[in-house]
C-alpha cells in the first residue's frame, strides 16, 4: 500500500488557502483518516498549521519555512504535516486555538500544533521564524527539539498529551448547572456598563493597541442608548446610562468610519487596526467584517439620524456586491491583504501618486487634504486614506468656498479611484461559505427595509444560491462550503443560525413565504443536530459529525456573532411561527444553562445577552395583512430603530393564508397570523405581549409603533 504522505496531497483541495500550499516541498496532507493512519503506522507525530487565505503571517512563514528544501525535507522526514483551513474546519480551529490559549495565554495565526497520532496535543505556538532569535525559538529548532523528545522522551510526551486533552476537554465540554430562570433583560444594562467603563474614550473602540471592531458591542449600546433616559441624569450627577452608551457608540462608529479601518476610496472595511487610533489596518476584507458593521450602521443611521451612517452601511453592502459577489448569487469569503507580494500596496497612495492620477492639481490638492496624503505617509512612506478633517475647514485653508471643494473632491475621487483599478487586485477567496452568507443576507434583507428594496432582491439571490449548492433538502443538513462546483464539509451550528436569521430577515423584507419556510428548515435541523436535551446546551459541531477530541459550545462573539446567541434568537423569533416545534424549551433551556455567562460576562457575549433580552420582553411584533406593504409603512418601519421587531407579513385574507401554512406544514394558523386578516385595505397589528386594535392608517400605524417600540 503506497504512503500517502510521500507526496504534497494538497492539490486535490478546492480551498485557496489549502492551494497555496500545494507546490511546498512539504509534503502537505488534508485533515483525514489517511495522514493520521499514516502517522501512526509511522509512529511519528503530526504538524498541524492551520491559517486561512489572507493571514498575513501566514503567508510570512510558507515564504520563510515551508518552501525551504531543508526545512521540508526534515519535517516530512519526521512528522506527518497537515494543513487546515480555518474558514473550512472552524471546529478543528477552535479546538486548537483553545489549547494555544490554556497553554499559553495568547493564540493567533498561522497556528501551529504538534499531536500525537491519535490527534491529543503535546506542543503549540502560532508564527516561528525559520532560525532561532533572542527572542524566539526558529522553526527548525522547535522542529529538531520534538523530534528527539518523541524519540527518547516519550512518556513525558504522553503524559503532556494526556494533561492537555483533559483540559481541553473541560474547558470546552463543561456545562453548568442551569439557573431556575432565564436572564432577565437587565443584563442589556450590564453588558453596556461594562462596554462604557472599558471603552476607550480618546480614539473610539476598545483595547489600547491593535483595534478590533466589536458590532456585538455596539448592537449592545444601540439598545441602551434607545431605552430611556434621554437628558437624565442619576441622583449622584452622572449622566445616565442612555447618554454614555449613545456617547462611546457615536465615538466608536466615527473612528472606524473615517479612519483606515474603512475604505475611503472604494467602501468596505479591513479586518482590523494595528494602532490605537484606527489608522492603518490589516488590509484584508472579510465578508463578516462587511456584513455586521453594515448592519450596525444602519441601527446607527436609524437610532442617530447621521447621514454618513447610512453612507457607510451602504457602502459596505456595495463593496460586497461589486468585490465579493458569486455570479450565481453567493458571496464570496475574503479579499487578501497583499498584491505584488506587498501588504497594502493596492489601497496605500503617495502624493506624486494623487498628483498623477488628477487631472488638475488643484483637485488633487484638496483630494490631499481632505484625505490626509503627507509627504510622510503614515505608513511605510504612502498614506492609507483617512477622512478626519471637515471639509469645510479643507475648504477655508485653500481659500475656496465649500461648494468648490466639494465638486473638486468629488472630481479627484473618482479620478484617483479609476487610478486605483488598474493596479493589481488582492487575491479573493472564492470559497462561499454557509455562515458568512447567512451574515450578508441578513445584512442586504436588513437593508431592503432600510435603504433601498433592491438590497432585499440581492439577499434573496444568496439565500436561492445556498439552498442549491448548500442545502440537501432530502436530508435537511447544511454543507459547510461551495468552492470549483463542489460542496463539502457538514454545517455547523453557526451556520445553520446566522442562515436561518438571514432567511427570516429576506421573509420579512420579501413578504415571500419560502424564505420563512426554509428559516424553519434550518431551525428544525439546528435542533436536531446540535441541541442536547439532557445536558440543555447547545454545541457547535452536529452530533452525526466527525467526533474529535471534545466537542465545543461557542458562547462568546469573537470576529463573528456568538454562534449560541444568534440561534437562541433565531429560535425565539421563528417559534411564534412554529408553535409546536419546542424552539422555546431550547431558547429557555440555554438562557438557563448559560445565565451565569450571560449575566456577568455580557460584555464578551453581547449576542447571547441580547438574545436573553428579546427574550424576556418579547418581540415587537408587526403582523401585516396586504399583498404589498404600503410604501408610508416601510417608510415608518425604516426611519425607526426598532431592534427587536419581528414583521410577519400574510396573505390579506383566509383563503390565501391557507397556502402558506401548507407550505409551512401546518394544520392552523399560528397566533400571529390568526384572526389578523385584512380590513379595507392593508392592515397592521402591532403587538409586544398584547396588541393594537387592526391599523389601517399610517398615522395610527406610527403611533402603536411608539407605543409599544
Amino acid at each position: 500500500m503506497s504512503d500517502p504522505t510521500d507526496h504534497n496531497r494538497l492539490g486535490e483541495e478546492a480551498s485557496p488557502y489549502l492551494q497555496q500550499h500545494a507546490d511546498n516541498p512539504v509534503n502537505w496532507q488534508p485533515w483525514d483518516d489517511a495522514a493520521f493512519e499514516a502517522a501512526e503506522e509511522r509512529d511519528v507525530p503530526i504538524f498541524l498549521s492551520i491559517g486561512y487565505s489572507a493571514c498575513h503571517w501566514c503567508h510570512v512563514m510558507a515564504e520563510e519555512s515551508f518552501e525551504d528544501p531543508e526545512i521540508a525535507e526534515y519535517l516530512n522526514e519526521h512528522f506527518v504535516p497537515v494543513k487546515v483551513d480555518r474558514e473550512e474546519r472552524p471546529d478543528v480551529d477552535e479546538l486548537y486555538m483553545t489549547v494555544a490559549q490554556l497553554a499559553t495565554g495568547g493564540g493567533g495565526w498561522p497556528l501551529s500544533v504538534w499531536l500525537t497520532p491519535d490527534k491529543r496535543p503535546f506542543y503549540v505556538g502560532t508564527y516561528f521564524p525559520p532560525e532561532s532569535t533572542e527572542r524566539q525559538t526558529g522553526f527548525q529548532d522547535v522542529l529538531q527539539s520534538l523530534h528527539q523528545r518523541w524519540e527518547h522522551e516519550r512518556e513525558a510526551v504522553e503524559e503532556r498529551a494526556d494533561q492537555w486533552a483533559a483540559a481541553l476537554q473541560g474547558e470546552v465540554e463543561d456545562v453548568p448547572t442551569p439557573a431556575e430562570e432565564p436572564p432577565g433583560s437587565d443584563v442589556l444594562d450590564a453588558a453596556a456598563s461594562e462596554a462604557v467603563r472599558r471603552a476607550d474614550r480618546e480614539h473610539g473602540g476598545w483595547g489600547q493597541n491593535q483595534k478590533f471592531p466589536q458590532p456585538g458591542r455596539l448592537h449592545v449600546l444601540l439598545r441602551a442608548a434607545a431605552n430611556s433616559g434621554e437628558d437624565e441624569v442619576s441622583d449622584d450627577g452622572d449622566s445616565d446610562l442612555a447618554d454614555d452608551a449613545r456617547a462611546v457608540a457615536t465615538e466608536t462608529l466615527d473612528a472606524m468610519a473615517n479612519g483606515g479601518l474603512y475604505d475611503q476610496l472604494g467602501g468596505g472595511f479591513h479586518r482590523y487596526c494595528v494602532d490605537r487610533d484606527w489608522t492603518v489596518p490589516h488590509f484584508e476584507k472579510m465578508l463578516y467584517d462587511n456584513a455586521e458593521l453594515a448592519r450596525v450602521y444602519l441601527g446607527a443611521h436609524q437610532l442617530l439620524g447621521d447621514e454618513r451612517y447610512r453612507e457607510v452601511a451602504a457602502g459596505a453592502l456595495d463593496f460586497l456586491a461589486d468585490e465579493l459577489s458569486h455570479p450565481d448569487g453567493g458571496f464570496y469569503s475574503t479579499l487578501d491583504a497583499r498584491s505584488e507580494g506587498e501588504e497594502g500596496k493596492f489601497y496605500v497612495w503617495t502624493l506624486d501618486e494623487v498628483s498623477d492620477a488628477v487631472e488638475d492639481p488643484a483637485d488633487a490638492t484638496v483630494f490631499g487634504a481632505y484625505y490626509g496624503v503627507g509627504q510622510s505617509g503614515n505608513f511605510e512612506g504612502s498614506t492609507v486614506l483617512t477622512r478626519r478633517r471637515d471639509l469645510a475647514d479643507v475648504a477655508d485653508d485653500l481659500g475656496m468656498d465649500v461648494e468648490e471643494a466639494r465638486e473638486r473632491l468629488d472630481r479627484a475621487h473618482a479620478q484617483v479611484y479609476e487610478a486605483r483599478t488598474e493596479r493589481t487586485r488582492p487575491a479573493r477567496d472564492e470559497k462561499v461559505i454557509g455562515a458568512w452568507n447567512g451574515l450578508a443576507i441578513r445584512a442586504f434583507a436588513e437593508a431592503g427595509l432600510v435603504l433601498d428594496e433592491s438590497y432585499a432582491e440581492r439577499a434573496a439571490e444568496s439565500l436561492a444560491f445556498v439552498r442549491e449548492h448548500l442545502w440537501d433538502a432530502s436530508a435537511n443538513r447544511l454543507a459547510r462550503r461551495y468552492a470549483d462546483g463542489e460542496s463539502k464539509g457538514e454545517g455547523y451550528l453557526e451556520d445553520y443560525a446566522f442562515l436561518a436569521q438571514g432567511a427570516l430577515a429576506t421573509y420579512e423584507a420579501t413578504g415571500d413565504v419560502e424564505h420563512l419556510a426554509f428559516a424553519r428548515d434550518l431551525a428544525d435541523a439546528l435542533v436536531a443536530e446540535h441541541w442536547d436535551a439532557e445536558d440543555e446546551t447547545l454545541y457547535f459541531t452536529p452530533a452525526s459529525g466527525e467526533q474529535l477530541l471534545a466537542r465545543p459550545q461557542d458562547l462568546a462573539d469573537r470576529s463573528t456573532p456568538s454562534p449560541t446567541g444568534e440561534a437562541v434568537a433565531a429560535l425565539d423569533a421563528l417559534a411564534a411561527f412554529a408553535p409546536d416545534a419546542d424552539y422555546d424549551e431550547v431558547v429557555d433551556g440555554v438562557l438557563a444553562t448559560h445565565a451565569e455567562t450571560v449575566e456577568n460576562r455580557g460584555f464578551t457575549h453581547p449576542t447571547l445577552a441580547l438574545a436573553a433580552v428579546d427574550r424576556d420582553c418579547g418581540h415587537l411584533e408587526l403582523t401585516v395583512a396586504a399583498d404589498e406593504v404600503p410604501a408610508e409603512w416601510r417608510d415608518a418601519v425604516a426611519e425607526r430603530y426598532l431592534p427587536d421587531r419581528l414583521l410577519s407579513r400574510r396573505p390579506p385574507t383566509e383563503d390565501g393564508l391557507g397556502e402558506w401554512l401548507d407550505a409551512l406544514g401546518l394544520a392552523e394558523p399560528p397566533a400571529i397570523w390568526a384572526g389578523r386578516a385584512a380590513r379595507d385595505g392593508p392592515t397592521a397589528y402591532v403587538c409586544r405581549r398584547a396588541c393594537s386594535p387592526p391599523v389601517t392608517s399610517t398615522a395610527d400605524l406610527v403611533e402603536w409603533l411608539e407605543e409599544y417600540r
